[in-house]
């Protein structure tokens, strides 16, 4: 066909999870709740830090940054599943390459943060005697920067590169959103340059950060494994342990997303694993992130009877 003969698309279809009326109803209740948990545990998150001097702690300042980035996933994700499960489920070119935009964004940013967050814990616990220089304000600042910065610059890159591109047909994207892999697939135009940038920005803010986090983990096993008593083992473990889990979900999840672009259209797994990321952990980062920690449920517990 021609190109003068070429309808390009200005609208996407977004892939319902089902058409049953009431699969969508408890897919609503499911999602819906899982929106405002997300919303109310994160912001609480952040509240209880800003306003508790105690918290104002490199750990508590990298959690806050967690806790704003889950904030703007889900709110950049799950809104518009909502809205497909009880009305339209169409989305603008312009709505979809935001969307586009503000998930690679965070994604890559909490990838960057996660490694943060290891090199803090490494200080912490294996130079103590060194770590209120080493993790001052200004070099948590600067890490933070560092962050959402190179995470803007990824997703700016990537989102870019999909502007040239032709989408002339079908525009049922078969995802319940705008993921960069799932929107490739509907180009008319050559994706080799996008598919090898998505793998290379994969592999370098997955994998790397991935080796960076586990390198700063067995350092830290390794040092608490030298530690003799049993109360000072579990306080370390304590306050690494969560972070391992999260860490665990977040980038198995994401690294196989988006190492496999090019295999074809997005399977029932594959949504699963995209809602583990994009709607599950950050619902479920506040509770694995406080519900062990006496210190913030002490700070929070202040904060709420301040407040009555």
């Amino acid at each position: 066909m021609g190109p003068q003969n070429q309808s390009f698309v200005s609208m996407f279809i977004l892939q319902r999870f089902t058409d049953d009326p009431w699969l969508q109803a408890a897919l609503f209740g499911f999602f819906f709740t899982l929106l405002v948990v997300a919303l109310m545990g994160n912001g609480l998150i952040i509240m209880a830090i800003h306003c508790s001097p105690n918290l104002h702690t490199p750990m508590y300042f990298f959690l806050l940054n967690l806790a704003l980035m889950d904030v703007v996933c889900t709110s950049t994700v799950l809104p518009k599943v909502l809205q497909s499960l009880v009305a339209e489920n169409t989305i603008s070119f312009g709505g979809c390459l935001t969307q586009m935009f503000v998930f690679s964004w965070v994604l890559g940013s909490e990838l960057l943060l996660f490694s943060a967050m290891a090199y803090d814990r490494y200080l912490a616990i294996c130079r103590p005697l060194h770590y209120g220089t080493l993790m001052s304000s200004r070099v948590c600042v600067a890490l933070a920067a560092f962050v959402w910065c190179t995470g803007a610059l990824n997703s700016l890159v990537l989102t870019c590169l999909a502007l040239p591109l032709s989408f002339c047909g079908p525009n049922l994207i078969t995802h319940f959103f705008c993921e960069i892999p799932s929107v490739l697939l509907l180009s008319c135009s050559p994706t080799f340059v996008n598919d090898v940038m998505t793998i290379v920005a994969d592999m370098f803010l997955t994998g790397l950060n991935l080796l960076l986090t586990m390198t700063s983990y067995s350092f830290i096993i390794a040092s608490i494994l030298r530690i003799h008593s049993a109360e000072g083992k579990q306080r370390a473990f304590s306050t690494c342990s969560s972070h391992l889990v999260v860490v665990t979900l977040y980038y198995s999840s994401a690294l196989y997303t988006y190492v496999r672009p090019a295999l074809g259209s997005a399977g029932l797994f594959d949504k699963a694993v995209s809602v583990l990321y994009t709607t599950v952990t950050p619902s479920l980062n506040p509770l694995i992130y406080t519900l062990r920690n006496k210190e913030f449920k002490v700070s929070l517990k202040k904060l709420l009877l301040s407040h009555k």
